[in-house]
């Protein structure tokens, strides 16, 4: 099990040293479940730094705004950011790192191994707690979680109410790091795309009606875009003032679906934040799925391998070329 007085440690040793400007991380929410992003200077702020099921978020994302701070400073820190990373997560800083978004001396990197089990769905545990709030969620002693209630605390067997991405994963341990904390576990994933199977064996004319729906439920918020740690682009196509864009909502979803092909690590967090509750993730799964089978290529696990838009092999699949 991942020991968080190691992490605090850790965390507090470099910040003294001077070896990071400062670390993103998570801490205890002042209202709510979920862990907050923390940005640790002091050392002594270390010691506020939490580690648990909830800690859902993608930080890689705040990579983007340190970026883009860092380039309107007359003198910049030039010091890397620490920043704390689940498997997935750090597949997002191997993207960026292929894609020469960022720096490998940019970013110091403390992985944390999921292990046996990972991060929970807020809404998973919602109905197995049957209208009891979760005050605190714990990773018990064996492939479950400790959740704390008004009426007091009770065990969930992980796999009960982890993420769809968790089920899937292929990266229970960060793929990049400085520094790992907990064990390179690794779990077997018999189908990484068994969520695809019900929506794959529809028909076309009714695959094509589900998306219909789901895609016409959307009002165009531009949360997916807005908490993915790929979409670093100044300008997007979607909302550019220089070219003509369609409004419909098809346009939007598939065209940013294509722009992820060979870039999306899973981390799920397109969907998570949808207020409409549209399975975005599922546009993207299914390109990785395509990727996987036609190209044998898997997003963010060598930073030194070419992009899927720009490696190419005698072997591929050549029937798309006209």
């Amino acid at each position: 099990m991942v020991n968080l007085e190691e992490l605090k440690k850790e965390a507090s040793q470099i910040l003294k040293e001077g070896k990071v400007k400062y670390i993103i991380g998570f801490q205890r929410s002042s209202n709510g479940l979920l862990p907050v992003p923390a940005f640790i200077k002091d050392p002594e702020d270390a010691d506020k730094l939490v580690w648990d099921p909830a800690c859902v978020y993608n930080l890689t994302l705040f990579l983007r705004d340190e970026k883009r701070k860092k380039e309107k400073e007359k003198e910049p820190d030039e010091r890397p950011v620490g920043i704390i990373v689940k498997g997935c997560d750090s597949r997002a800083i191997n993207v960026l790192l292929q894609e020469e978004f960022i720096k490998r001396e940019d970013v110091y990197v403390l992985g944390i191994s999921c292990e046996n089990t990972g991060v929970l769905d807020e809404k998973k545990l919602a109905k197995k707690l049957k209208g009891k709030k979760a005050k605190r969620v714990e990773f018990g002693a064996k492939d479950d979680f400790v959740i704390t209630t008004e009426d007091g605390q009770v065990k969930i067997a992980a796999q009960e109410v982890l993420a769809e991405r968790c089920l899937e994963c292929k990266a229970h341990f960060p793929v990049i790091y400085d520094v790992l904390i907990g064990e390179k576990t690794k779990r077997n994933v018999e189908n990484p795309f068994k969520s695809l199977e019900k929506t794959e064996s529809l028909p076309p004319e009714e695959r094509w009606k589900f998306w219909k729906e789901q895609i016409e439920k959307c009002i165009r918020c531009y949360a997916c875009r807005s908490v993915c740690p790929m979409c670093y682009c100044d300008e997007c196509v979607a909302d550019t003032i220089n070219f003509v864009v369609t409004p419909e909502n098809f346009v939007y979803h598939f065209v940013r679906a294509i722009h992820l092909a060979g870039r999306c690590i899973d981390c799920g967090e397109c969907e998570r934040v949808c207020p409409l509750d549209i399975p975005v993730r599922f546009l993207n799964k299914k390109l990785e799925k395509e990727a996987k089978e036609l190209f044998d290529y898997e997003a963010g696990f060598d930073p030194e391998k070419p992009s899927l838009v720009s490696s190419f092999k005698d072997e591929d699949p050549e029937d798309f070329i006209r």
